[in-house]
């Protein structure tokens, strides 16, 4: 089946996950959800540093409590806290979004620095998730989003950059990943991460996170 078969048979739902519009809206969509939960931690970690005993409304229970996790190191790793990070780097991310879904076609070189750079803050993202599970025993619910937002945001970006062949990959590599954002079958990929996540969140706390 040749590309131009390809194209021809596909269902509207297929062209609208292709498009522009669907890329760049979700983008758009989920690094907002990541600054207005940036912009919440921003606020409670000046709370927190006027008074690390304050009741933050996200401190729910032992293993559901914002306030466990602001106070820690790990929520202040460059000397001021993370969320301040997310205030910067989401608001990058929201103005490529509306720049892509104004039209605007930005460089090579660009969409690879921008997925290099967001690929870091998703590692970053999953090393605080990590921290929170194993060693601070305690999760921030508001981090919880950012965690799910990051992770979404990545896949948009990726799914485009590879769609455009911005990443620079081996002409092999290039190929096995147009095909796998070109069946969908990506979205199964991280539908299948989040809820792995999910699971381990409920496997190491189970009804303490209810109690």
């Amino acid at each position: 089946m040749t590309l131009v078969d390809d194209e021809q048979q596909m269902s509207e739902a297929d062209r609208l996950r292709r498009s522009d519009l669907w890329i760049f809206g979700g983008m758009l969509f989920w690094a907002s959800v990541s600054l207005l939960a940036s912009f919440v931690l921003s606020v409670d970690a000046v709370e927190l540093a006027r008074d690390p005993a304050a009741n933050l409304s996200c401190n729910i229970n032992s293993v559901i409590s914002c306030g466990a996790v602001g106070v820690t190191w790990q929520a202040n790793l460059l000397g001021f806290p993370n969320a301040f990070l997310g205030l910067i780097t989401e608001a990058v991310v929201i103005t490529i979004a509306v720049a892509g879904l104004a039209g605007v076609r930005f460089p090579r070189w660009f969409m690879f620095a921008a997925q290099v750079g967001y690929t870091l803050g998703l590692l970053f993202a999953y090393w605080l998730f990590a921290e929170s599970i194993f060693v601070i025993h305690a999760l921030c619910p508001w981090c919880m989003a950012i965690y799910l937002s990051t992770t979404l945001v990545f896949w948009y970006l990726t799914r485009y950059n590879v769609r455009e062949g911005n990443l620079f990959l081996p002409a092999g590599v290039d190929r096995r990943a147009r095909e796998l954002v070109r069946s969908g079958n990506d979205g199964y990929l991280v539908a299948a991460w989040l809820i792995l996540m999910v699971a381990l969140v409920v496997a190491k706390y189970g009804s303490a996170l209810f109690g």
